[in-house]
């Protein structure tokens, strides 16, 4: 029996799915494997994602996708630290309203929470920490950061969560006013992945 060239990416998003693809075409290639998302399993219950850290949660998620499947296994988890809130929402991000995956509350709370605070004082920066996880319990974590400062008021559609209100550092756009291709180049889940690739070529070459 051929051997399954096959490396799960643990979300059901299937832009995602896509978008890791594009970011980790050229070693895909290399290694003649095919990426695939947590879907292509359906008996695959997902995990509880109770880490305190971005890494925590990214490593829990890799981990089960690896033992649920037998094959090497890629997880991240992102979000949006602030400098003058300690680094939160960090975790939180995407529930920092209340409910999960409420884009536009957690936009609008952020920006009213943040409403007082000097221009130069609104630093902050997208993180990821990414995480390979192999079938035989060994575990890789590589992080990237995205820095910018905040904005007062979203600007632009190219994206989502909190995309329209980071002013990318040393540019006048937000992360969702940048075309995709560039976004991906420089963005802290294209970083964190790519910061993968040495250890995808390491153990799966």
């Amino acid at each position: 029996m051929a051997a399954d060239r096959r490396i799960v990416l643990a979300t059901r998003n299937p832009g995602k799915v896509r978008e890791l693809r594009d970011i980790l075409a050229d070693v895909l290639t290399e290694l003649d494997r095919e990426l695939v998302g947590i879907r292509d399993f359906p008996d695959v219950q997902d995990v509880v994602e109770n880490g305190v850290t971005f890494a925590a949660n990214a490593t829990l998620k890799a981990t089960h996708a690896a033992r649920a499947t037998g094959l090497p296994a890629l997880a991240d988890d992102s979000g949006l630290a602030v400098d003058v809130l300690g680094g939160s929402p960090g975790v939180f991000s995407a529930r920092w309203a209340g409910r999960h995956g409420d884009d536009l509350g957690n936009l609008d709370l952020l920006l009213r929470q943040l409403a007082d605070v000097p221009d130069e004082h609104r630093g902050a920066a997208f993180v990821c920490a990414a995480c390979l996880a192999l079938p035989d319990g060994t575990t890789i974590v590589r992080e990237g950061r995205f820095p910018g400062t905040l904005t007062r008021a979203p600007r632009g559609d190219n994206g989502f969560g909190y995309d329209p209100i980071l002013q990318v550092e040393g540019d006048h756009r937000t992360s969702a006013e940048l075309p995709t291709l560039e976004k991906n180049t420089i963005s802290h889940r294209g970083k964190a992945f790519r910061a993968l690739e040495e250890d995808l070529r390491q153990h799966l070459a």
